[in-house]
């Protein structure tokens, strides 16, 4: 459960919806500190508001991007799916990317947005959920943490695979671990996805 802001009356807490391309400066501000400050995110620039826009739309041409807002409005915090690979043999996984102010953490924030990503996919037909995770090589490290890896064994993501020295960020070299969690069976016959137009309405 997210928890509520302080001040806010019961029944007012953060609710969860479909983002919209015009989120894109709001979701924008939470992600640019990601990119400026550690290696959460392997991207080194951060990127316009027009360009976080398009990709915004990009995604919603096909899978659910979600924000969750608290009471009054503010976003505080967005997860979203896109393709594990772009090949047709690949429809039924996806990645799973998120990201949450820094003043919600510990609030229940991230594993509400998950929860919700993942009913969503399951209802479209998705059978695998991805993350891909930066991992530092020592636990010390000031740009990165094993939280996300915490975070997600958590939410019973299973840890599938390690690749040694792939990042490059702030003059020092990342991992990159691959976590799953099964969300669907794999039947023979296979059903095309749902579009994400029709799991749309179960936000409510």
């Amino acid at each position: 459960m997210v928890q509520q802001e302080p001040g806010t009356a019961a029944g007012e807490g953060p609710r969860i919806r479909m983002a919209r391309p015009g989120d894109a400066e709001a979701l924008l501000a939470i992600y640019a500190p990601y990119v400026r400050d550690t290696a959460i995110t392997f991207e080194w620039d951060v990127p316009t508001v027009e360009e976080f826009r398009q990709r915004i739309a990009h995604t919603l041409e096909r899978y659910p991007y979600l924000v969750v807002e608290s009471a009054g409005g503010r976003a505080l915090g967005y997860a979203y799916a896109g393709p594990l690979k772009e090949r047709k043999a690949y429809d039924w996984a996806c990645e799973l990317s998120i990201y949450v102010v820094q003043d919600a953490h510990g609030r229940g924030v991230g594993g509400a947005l998950y929860a919700t990503l993942e009913r969503l996919l399951a209802d479209m037909g998705v059978t695998n959920l991805n993350a891909c995770i930066g991992y530092p090589a020592a636990p010390d490290d000031p740009y990165l943490t094993r939280a996300s890896v915490e975070f997600h064994t958590h939410l019973g993501f299973e840890w599938v695979g390690r690749f040694h020295g792939c990042g490059y960020k702030f003059g020092r070299w990342y991992d990159m671990v691959w976590m799953e969690k099964v969300v669907g069976g794999h039947p023979a016959n296979a059903r095309p996805l749902r579009p994400v137009s029709q799991v749309a309405a179960l936000l409510g």
